[in-house]
């Protein structure tokens, strides 16, 4: 009866890695919107760097960037969901790029969480506080935390095409794979050449008959006659 495969050890590091990101991104979030709220005047720009970089107080009812403002309880479940997904996935996490972007990652979905649930008007309908405008770059205002999201999912897709899994492990490319086939091809034939020898000479030794021990050494047929 085969053993189970033993589970693979939860590291401890990148959980704790994960978990210090999602904070750091959450109270920086929260702590710049509770200064937004008591301190820009809503609705009105206030610029910092011209037209690069300008502070536009707005709330809004829909997903990151302003997009789809009739639809705040599907994206409530939806932030919800990466939530709950990111948490139960943070078991495998091995290395530590991958807790850091998705440490960021939950901690931006967990601050715009926040904002539906517990703002106005109401409990999964509260609006998100955007402050954000650049109006070169895009026309959406936008947060700290729509910012960390867009980031996490940056180096998302980079570690996948370098091929850095969770565990930490690299994906070899298909030259690689190719090139590690190749070699184990190799050396199964190196391992299975000497046996191969072995087994035709002792077939060769199989072969020959065996000499009778009864038979004379000196020349002469078993009756005593020389055989010459």
């Amino acid at each position: 009866m085969s053993r189970p495969a033993p589970r693979a050890k939860v590291s401890v590091r990148a959980i704790a890695a994960l978990a210090f990101a999602a904070v750091v991104v959450v109270a920086l979030d929260q702590g710049v919107k509770a200064l937004v709220v008591a301190n820009l005047p809503y609705g009105q720009v206030v610029p910092v760097l011209g037209d690069a970089l300008q502070l536009l107080y707005v709330r809004n009812p829909g997903a990151a960037f302003s997009f789809a403002v009739n639809m705040t309880w599907v994206f409530s479940i939806v932030s919800t969901a990466v939530v709950v997904a990111i948490v139960v996935y943070a078991r495998r996490i091995r290395s530590m790029w991958w807790a850091i972007v998705l440490g960021m990652l939950l901690g931006g979905a967990l601050g715009n969480l926040l904002d539906r649930l517990f703002r106005e008007p109401g409990f999964g309908r509260g609006h998100v506080v955007d402050f954000i405008s650049t109006p070169w770059m895009m026309p959406a205002i936008y947060n700290i935390a729509d910012s960390f999201i867009c980031v996490s999912m940056v180096v998302f897709v980079l570690l996948v095409v370098l091929g850095v899994n969770l565990d930490g492990t690299r994906a070899l490319s298909a030259k690689q794979q190719r090139a590690a086939d190749a070699a184990a091809a190799r050396t199964d034939e190196d391992a299975t050449t000497p046996s191969t020898r072995t087994d035709v000479a002792g077939a060769g030794r199989a072969s020959r008959p065996e000499p009778d021990p009864r038979a004379p050494r000196d020349g002469r047929d078993v009756l005593g006659h020389d055989a010459t």
